[in-house]
């Protein structure tokens, strides 16, 4: 064997990896507008890779961004075919696709001590395990209560959610769009009520009645007493975030508006459940902040943003050591002139520094992309319309 031959099998090695990244090369393309993007890619703008985790006919969403969709490496969704709406799985790392549980599913909550997935079909709720793919009935609301579950409780005991009045799903049913509904139902004053759903025996209880709107319920993801819920209507109108205790019955305010036109709101808890997180502007429309509240002092903080950086959604990383958001176009409440993006953040000391992880100028921001870490912290996953149909993104945070 000559020295030219030992040369190259000393090559080798380099040769087979030089072939391989380039096999895996990305395209380099722009975001949309309303084209078909390949299977994955890389933003010409941002420099971040990009990857479609939705591959299936339909319009496919991910989970409302304050609602953990993860089940160890897997993610549930939406998808809405010709079949009609069902939860899907994607594996996050092979992209395999299964349908898990019944048709016509809302509900959005993830069980993950069971491995499960709770939702409500019409007046019933089920779970179904992921795994084996059995479903069991959990409860049937009775016909005199319209309620919907929206949260599980930490130690899966407890279901909860809203009961809102006729009078109230009426103005619903008869405005439709919410530049219609908001105000009216705010001004309404019509009674809500918080109630529990017993997973084990199906006992429903009714814990706390106002005459006002109320939503955005949630359990802490470490506490199974505590449950936060907020006063749904024009955020400079309300104070918004509260938090109620399960065996006390305690109400407690997290954020008192003390500026006139202040406002907080999309309220979310941090992975510990020790912090509660929210958008903050003092006043609206003006100062952009992420702000932040101890659940057991009560003690604030809050990290500076600039107008183009809000984002409709905000959400932390499992260690707290990024944040991510969503953007938003001219439209919405900061007015931003360049907001369509998707961002990733840095804390440095009181503000955020953002870095652009997918150029959004094409997507139609009805449509909320309410963004989510991966398990892993490595991507930030999205809904999207700037390819003209809805679909569900991940984006790399490390740049490609």
């Amino acid at each position: 064997m000559n020295y030219r031959t030992l040369s190259f099998r000393a090559a080798l090695p380099a040769v087979c990896l030089l072939l391989q990244l380039v096999a895996r090369a990305q395209p380099v393309a722009g975001t949309g507008p309303k084209k078909e993007m390949p299977p994955e890619w890389i933003d010409r703008d941002t420099h971040h890779k990009v990857v479609r985790l939705s591959r299936k006919e339909g319009n496919n969403l991910s989970f409302y961004f304050h609602n953990n969709p993860f089940i160890g490496n897997r993610m549930i969704f939406y998808s809405t075919d010709a079949s009609g709406k069902h939860l899907y799985t994607v594996d996050l790392k092979t992209l395999a696709l299964r349908q898990v549980g019944m048709g016509g599913a809302s509900g959005e909550i993830v069980g993950h001590r069971s491995n499960s997935v709770y939702y409500q079909s019409h007046d019933s709720v089920f779970a179904t395990g992921i795994a084996d793919g059995k479903t069991r009935l959990v409860y049937v609301f009775p016909a005199d209560f319209k309620g919907s579950i929206t949260t599980l409780n930490a130690d899966e005991t407890l279901l909860a959610g809203v009961k809102a009045s006729e009078e109230q799903r009426e103005i619903l049913r008869k405005y439709p769009e919410k530049h219609d509904y908001f105000n009216r139902i705010f001004d309404a004053h019509l009674p809500n009520t918080l109630f529990t759903i017993n997973v084990k025996t199906g006992e429903l209880r009714q814990i706390h009645t106002e005459n006002t709107w109320l939503g955005h319920v949630q359990y802490s993801p470490t506490d199974p007493d505590l449950l936060m819920f907020c006063h749904e209507g024009p955020w400079q109108k309300v104070d918004r975030i509260w938090t109620i205790r399960m065996k006390s019955g305690e109400v407690r305010l997290m954020h008192k508006r003390t500026v006139e036109n202040e406002i907080a709101g999309h309220e979310f808890f941090s992975p510990d459940g020790k912090t509660i997180y929210f958008d903050w502007q003092i006043p609206k429309g003006q100062n952009f902040y992420l702000g932040a509240v101890d659940v057991a002092t009560g003690r604030e903080r809050k990290y500076a943003l600039t107008r183009d950086e809000w984002s409709i959604h905000f959400n932390v990383a499992a260690d707290e050591s990024e944040f991510c958001g969503d953007g938003g176009d001219a439209g919405q409440v900061a007015h931003a002139k360049d907001g369509r993006w998707i961002y990733l953040f840095h804390p440095e000391g009181d503000r955020l520094v953002a870095e652009r992880l997918v150029n959004m100028k094409d997507q139609y921001y009805k449509l909320e992309p309410n963004v989510h870490f991966s398990p892993d912290g490595k991507w930030v996953i999205f809904r999207a319309n700037f390819e003209g149909k809805e679909e569900v993104y991940a984006v790399e945070c490390k740049k490609s």
